[in-house]
């Protein structure tokens, strides 16, 4: 009878100390143990690409293989920024395949933690893509995947004893692909864009569901860039982005919408940003005016070109230092009709992995008027991730291939339509002050994008204006 008291006690003792732990103080418990056997055939994990590719059809159905695949855990919600979702990788260290799995299970910290070996059973499991990456699970209406059932968890999903390092792949922005897509990945000498480091990760008042935050490589004097998300409900949501500068190791995937490559980290210590020697191109910021000045230097709209040509107004330079696509001319239709003339560059449909253009003015000598103010006006066919920089250079000789050699000042000031602007709209730049310039020198516009990569953009521009007192 003591005996049956004590276990009531002790039941009790036990019951009391679990329900005081809260979601993310969970230690992964230890259930090392025998080997892990598996009763059927373990193929590779990109067996489940191939098996949907092969299908010709939006899903597929695993049904009477008895095939499991195995894979390292690379996502951790332990930090609030995954959820019901776990992503694996095929090998601890150069992966060539990633997969999400979706389980209505959360938290999976708990038993799947990073570099977790595990096996999957197939067998009953839907392949899809949701949100443009890979992912299995139940099928659903139509195309979509949907969650794993808890109770069936046990039936899927299998955890080995081993606990692998996960060694991350050092990428490029320009490396991201569909190969790289749910993998493991480090980005060395990167930075958060500077107009953004005053900003949290994901706490502002305009973040909705995800914090977008844009990280600038070092690598590239004009500031290419990735985009990094994080959950509003992530528990460093509200931290404040560091301004150094480092690495950061994050999973690579898509949008929302699947329209770019984005990073999700599982938690901030997967950011190394000590560095606090930045990178950021010194800027021209001389302020905006009311008024431009009584003296034209430059006014260009554009109407004398050929529509369809490359833009070549007297004294200007138009260069390709990337792909296919320039800067050309074309009419407004529609919205825009009332504009005629203007001109315009983008990405899309090139197949380009790189489109850089540059569409540059004549020189003006700074050092021989005062008070010079440069206008224009811009707008976007759906902007994604693709870029537009208005420079300014006193160093550049005016040759194509010493373009990237001369030193470029992004003009701080001037406001250039972003993509969340209605595409109908032509948003004025304000009264650009360059009265603190120096020197003979050009303004360029210069585009970044891709047509490979979702960053395929389209930029409009017209009115371009320089005056001076």
């Amino acid at each position: 009878m003591r005996t049956f008291h004590k276990l009531i006690m002790l039941a009790f003792v036990a019951a009391i100390t679990f329900s005081c732990v809260g979601d993310d103080d969970f230690n992964v418990p230890n259930f090392e143990g025998d080997e892990v056997v598996i009763n059927g055939n373990v193929v590779a994990l990109n067996t489940v690409a191939n098996r949907l590719a092969q299908s010709g059809e939006d899903t597929f159905t695993f049904d009477t293989t008895n095939e499991y695949i195995t894979g390292y855990v690379i996502s951790d919600d332990a930090g609030g920024n995954w959820f019901k979702e776990l992503i694996i990788q095929d090998e601890p260290e150069n992966p060539n395949q990633g997969l999400a799995i979706s389980i209505d299970v959360n938290p999976l910290f708990t038993r799947y933690e990073f570099g977790r070996k595990i096996f999957l059973k197939l067998d009953g499991l839907t392949v899809g893509t949701s949100n443009g990456v890979l992912t299995i699970g139940l099928a659903g209406s139509g195309s979509d995947i949907e969650r794993i059932a808890a109770s069936r968890e046990a039936e899927f999903i299998t955890r080995d004893n081993e606990v692998a390092e996960i060694i991350p792949m050092d990428v490029e922005f320009s490396d991201f692909s569909d190969s790289l897509e749910l993998t493991w990945v480090r980005v060395n000498n990167v930075q958060f864009v500077s107009d953004q480091i005053d900003l949290s990760f994901a706490a502002e008042s305009f973040d909705q569901f995800d914090g977008e935050r844009s990280i600038k490589s070092c690598n590239d004097a004009f500031g290419a860039t990735a985009n990094l998300w994080t959950s509003t409900f992530s528990d460093f949501k509200a931290l404040n982005i560091p301004d150094g500068k480092g690495s950061i190791d994050a999973i690579l995937t898509r949008d929302f919408f699947d329209d770019v490559y984005v990073l999700y980290v599982n938690t901030p210590e997967n950011f190394n940003l000590g560095d606090d020697d930045r990178c950021d191109l010194a800027p021209l910021a001389c302020g905006t005016v009311a008024a431009a000045g009584p003296n034209t230097l430059l006014s260009e709209n554009f109407e004398t070109q050929s529509t369809g040509a490359a833009a070549m107004p007297a004294g200007w330079t138009n260069i390709q230092e990337a792909g296919t696509e320039t800067w050309e001319v074309y009419t407004s239709g529609g919205t825009n009709a009332s504009l005629g003339k203007s001109v315009r560059v983008g990405a899309f449909s090139s197949g380009d992995a790189s489109t850089i253009a540059w569409l540059i003015t004549p020189s003006f000598d700074f050092d021989a008027t005062t008070g010079e103010v440069l206008s224009f006006e811009t707008s976007n066919s759906f902007a994604d991730g693709s870029t537009m920089q208005v420079l300014y250079s006193n160093d550049w000789d005016g040759t194509a291939a010493n373009v990237t050699a001369a030193t470029w000042q992004p003009m701080a000031d001037a406001t250039i339509v972003d993509d969340g602007d209605f595409f109908g709209d032509w948003i004025f730049s304000e009264n650009v002050s360059l009265d603190c310039a120096d020197g003979t020198g050009h303004i360029a516009f210069r585009y970044e994008g891709s047509g490979d990569s979702g960053t395929d953009g389209t930029y409009e521009l017209d009115n371009i204006s320089l005056t001076s007192n």
